[in-house]
Parts: structure tokens; C-alpha cells; sequence
């Protein structure tokens, strides 16, 4: 799929030289930078939510089956 975004003179030109110094096109790379961003971002939203049971008293196991009693 295709998108349209605006990036600054100082972005592109980098963009270009790293292009040319990995023998790839700048959609490769953006691609690629995309991927790193959206896999950094996925393991942050994991990791905030790793250990959220900690502090509770009542067991998780018979926490769910009460709550699904009540359905």
C-alpha cells in the first residue's frame, strides 16, 4: 500500500546517503525503520502491563471464575 508523507530537507538527505551506503532504496529503508518502530512500541505496551497482578490479594484463578459466575 501506498502513503503520502512529508519529511524535512535534512531527513531526506540523510536518507539518500544511507541509501546509497547500504545499496538499498529509501522505501526499503523506511519500511525497515517502520518495522523497528512498531516492534519497539509492541514491547513497550507488553512489558507496561507484565506484573499488573502483582499487588492484588485475591488469587487471579478464583478472581476469573467469580466473574464468570456472575455471568
Amino acid at each position: 500500500m501506498r502513503i503520502l508523507t512529508e519529511i524535512g530537507n535534512t531527513q531526506l538527505k540523510a536518507l539518500d546517503e544511507l541509501s546509497k551506503r547500504e545499496k538499498t532504496s529509501r522505501a526499503a529503508l523506511i519500511r525497515h525503520a517502520v518495522d523497528d518502530f512498531i516492534a519497539k512500541h509492541h514491547h513497550e505496551c507488553r512489558d507496561d502491563a507484565f506484573g499488573l497482578w502483582g499487588d492484588k490479594t485475591i488469587d487471579g484463578l478464583a478472581y476469573q471464575e467469580k466473574l464468570r459466575t456472575e455471568w
